[in-house]
């Protein structure tokens, strides 16, 4: 589907790794966590033409376990949101 690596907590996909980067779900309720630091969207393709709906993770929250799972946790929240649809 994208070339990289599929994250789930349980039956939920929340997160993905591709090129080495750290991505997670995002919808309406944290999307702005990521755009406040001027992340966008995982681009699966060199082009703009397909965005999935999962934001890279800020490197500084790969140090700082306790901040990481909090987003980890929206992340999940977003996943079974968008499972709910």
């Amino acid at each position: 589907m994208f070339g990289g690596f599929g994250i789930y907590s349980g039956d939920l996909f929340f997160a993905l790794i591709a090129n080495n980067v750290l991505y997670f779900k995002v919808d309406d309720v944290n999307r702005g966590d990521y755009e406040a630091r001027g992340l966008g969207p995982f681009r699966p393709y060199e082009d703009d033409r397909d965005t999935m709906q999962y934001y890279e993770v800020p490197a500084d929250l790969l140090e700082d376990a306790e901040q990481l799972g909090g987003w980890a946790e929206k992340a999940i929240g977003a996943a079974r949101r968008k499972k709910k649809k």
